[in-house]
């Protein structure tokens, strides 16, 4: 679904009424939100749910959809990845838009190119085709295949 990025995966039914459990990649409330329309693919193609009730519990989510009302239903669904539109955010950095990009520093100096985004108690960080590891915060913008970093001096000489 290169059109819509993957949001979060739905686990285990919450009781008998429909309920279940998700856990999500992204911390966009939007997401999460009463209201939100995610995709799901099934054998006969993209299934939108909306979420008609959500609260957080522990490291996730108790989500009900709309139409989906008791245990049976949403078993089927166990495991399934959601889907999302992207969202348009200010300043947001996109995981799809990190991987691929050529990752150069405040002077322009090609560092690498970022393979995966690691997610890291503190924060995520950015893997390097040569091995390098760099924490988001020291991330300044993603453009156009281009992300611009500004790491304190030494940074480099850690991951040796």
């Amino acid at each position: 679904m290169p059109d819509l990025l993957e949001v979060g995966r739905i686990g285990k039914p919450h009781g008998v009424r429909g309920d279940t459990y998700v856990t999500f990649t992204s911390d966009v409330e939007a997401r999460h939100s009463v209201g939100s329309v995610l995709v799901i693919e099934t054998p006969q193609g993209r299934r939108e749910l909306v979420i008609t009730k959500s609260r957080p519990e522990k490291e996730r989510f108790v989500v009900h959809f709309d139409g989906i009302d008791d245990r049976n239903d949403i078993e089927r669904l166990t495991n399934k990845v959601l889907y999302g539109a992207p969202i348009e955010s200010d300043g947001a950095l996109w995981v799809h838009e990190l991987i691929g990009s050529t990752v150069v520093d405040a002077s322009g100096a090609e560092v690498g190119t970022c393979v995966s985004v690691l997610q890291n108690p503190a924060h995520e960080l950015l893997e390097l085709d040569n091995g390098a590891l760099v924490p988001m915060p020291f991330v300044l913008s993603c453009i156009d295949g281009i992300t611009t970093i500004d790491p304190p001096e030494g940074l480099f000489d850690l991951n040796d």
